[in-house]
């Protein structure tokens, strides 16, 4: 019997009556199909099958391995590996922790559905058996709808049809790809959650991100009060930005009043001071050392009028 969850998205693309078939002939024993037809099952030595490169998957927990090792040894494979022809090898499009089961299992030969896909559908087919069954982290399944994206030019919409999920998923998971790397670790590595991270994503800043990471770490914080964390990491930013611009803003209205001053002095021939209270009002302070100097100052501003 096959894993629940594979059947209806893997069947969607090549075909139930496939899985059905291979599922019952691998069940009731069958021998090697003496034919390699394509969609066919048949059995093939474990050592002329090679893994997919561009699997999505990255990390097989060694544990669950010896587990289904020990299944197999106890009933088989109950559901065959999903290949392609390479030359004189097989490529695994689905199956591979299956394949690496059977490895230590100790089997020599495996049941497989041998068929021709592209690139793209490989890739699609490696992908959706894998969310399916949960076995991504979430880091591996947002780099593989990325490949998706840049490689095969699919949209999001697209991408949601092919893995069944909504299209705001597919974006929330891509969006975890905008975290600090090691934050990215951190996720894969189980040390923060899917939550934790998203958390993570309202701040923009990578050393603030790495900053929080190291709070929810230390504080062992739940991603509720990551939430608060994150809100209180983002008020402080913005003020301090605030305090940066108004700093700024000052420093660029302290030179203009300086240069103001210069050009007054140069016209009155002493010092003139500008005090301003604020950004529209002062008050200007006009130097004098004698009382000839501030009848000839006050002769000046009389002038103008």
């Amino acid at each position: 019997m096959a894993k629940k969850g594979l059947g209806k998205g893997l069947g969607a693309i090549f075909g139930e009556d496939v899985i059905k078939e291979s599922q019952e002939e691998s069940i009731k024993g069958k021998t090697t199909e003496k034919t390699e037809e394509n969609g066919r099952e048949l059995m093939v030595k474990l050592a002329l099958i090679e893994p997919n490169h561009e699997q999505p998957r990255k990390d097989f927990n060694e544990e669950q391995l010896g587990e289904l090792a020990e299944s197999i040894k106890r009933y088989g494979i109950l559901q065959p590996l999903l290949v392609q022809k390479k030359g004189s090898f097989y490529e695994l499009i689905a199956g591979e922790r299956r394949w690496r089961a059977a490895k230590i299992a100790g089997l020599k030969e495996v049941p497989v559905v041998l068929r021709e896909y592209s690139r793209q559908e490989t890739m699609e087919i490696a992908l959706i058996e894998n969310v399916q069954r949960e076995d991504l982290n979430p880091i591996e399944e947002a780099l593989a709808y990325q490949q998706l994206v840049k490689e095969f030019n699919l949209t999001q919409e697209e991408i949601a049809v092919r893995v069944a999920k909504n299209r705001a998923t597919i974006t929330n998971s891509m969006r975890l790809l905008k975290l600090d790397e090691q934050i990215q670790k951190m996720l894969i590595q189980n040390l923060i959650t899917s939550g934790h991270a998203r958390a993570l994503l309202s701040l923009e800043n990578k050393t603030l991100q790495l900053k929080a990471a190291k709070l929810i770490l230390d504080g062992r914080l739940s991603v509720r009060e990551t939430e608060k964390l994150v809100k209180r990491l983002v008020k402080e930013a913005s003020s301090e930005k605030d305090e940066k611009k108004e700093k700024i803003r000052d420093e660029a209205m302290e030179i203009i009043y300086q240069n103001l001053e210069e050009r007054m002095k140069s016209i009155m021939g002493t010092k003139v001071s500008i005090h301003n209270k604020d950004k529209n009002k002062g008050r200007i302070e006009i130097e004098y050392y004698s009382k000839a100097e501030l009848e000839r100052l006050v002769e000046m501003i009389e002038s103008i009028r």
